[in-house]
């Protein structure tokens, strides 16, 4: 089995190295990640500027661009060979709800299963790296699981998954869970620079919306690892015939005139 690392804490995170040595004993692993951290950066791709890649003193190699800048470039030509799984992780801090939307660490797994290999996203809920071996740990059994029912390298899929910051054996079982959602953002933080700009400050992620049972918010507090099978396709197919309504009627008027 041969997986990807990446991660979007940066190369030198304490998550990317537990991953690392945790999944080494099982596989053969090579990491490719941002050279610093790239929180919230989603799914973007550096287009107008080139990307460097670099080794460090453990093997790593570093890029200075985004987490799916990473997964991209190792994909389509530095590693030379396709890989069975990308892994991105482990994440400090959780990424649930709507947070997967602007996840760096998502991002970089998405940006591996687009290319038709099996990704997860690993997280853990809190942050601060407490009990990260553990997790890593928690991690490398998940990655066997899948690889044991054949999951590994066949058709692709994506999982959003989030570790209790917990000892390995009180870690409760996984649950596979819906996204929840939260509040909208606190207010943006504005202030002064030295040179009398104002500056803007994106604010705190607002409190939980819906946490109700099911959801990964519910799971996660009740300290079992969340599993979120996510999918790319972004179409309302519920409401095409609407819009198609809709459409129809907007085009009416143009045609009546004419």
């Amino acid at each position: 089995m041969k997986i990807l690392i990446c991660n979007d804490d940066g190369y030198q995170a304490l998550g990317i190295k537990a991953l690392y040595e945790a999944l080494k004993t099982v596989a053969e692993v090579e990491v490719v990640a941002p050279e610093h951290n790239n929180s919230a950066k989603s799914n973007a791709l550096t287009l107008h500027s080139p990307l460097y890649v670099h080794t460090a003193a453990n093997g790593f190699r570093y890029v200075n661009g985004t987490p799916a800048d990473c997964v991209h470039i190792a994909l389509t030509g530095l590693l030379g060979y396709r890989p069975d799984l990308v892994v991105s992780g482990i994440n400090n801090g959780a990424n649930m709800g709507d947070d997967t939307i602007y996840s760096g660490t998502v991002g970089a797994a998405m940006e591996g299963y687009l290319f038709g290999v099996p990704a997860i996203a690993f997280s853990q809920i809190d942050k601060g790296w407490a009990f990260i071996d553990a997790a890593a740990a928690k991690a490398r059994e998940i990655v066997q699981q899948m690889a044991r029912q054949d999951m590994v390298g066949a058709t692709p899929w994506l999982l959003n998954i989030n570790i209790p910051n917990l000892p390995f054996d009180q870690i409760k079982p996984a649950k596979v869970c819906r996204l929840g959602r939260r509040h909208a953002a606190e207010s943006v933080i504005t202030q002064l620079s030295p040179r009398g700009d104002t500056m803007y400050w994106i604010g705190s992620a607002g409190a939980a919306k819906d946490e109700a049972e099911g959801t990964d918010f519910h799971a996660a507090a009740h300290g079992h690892v969340v599993l979120t099978p996510l999918k790319v396709d972004l179409t309302d197919h519920e409401h095409l015939r609407y819009w198609a309504q809709t459409a129809a009627q907007l085009g009416a008027p143009q045609d009546q005139a004419g």
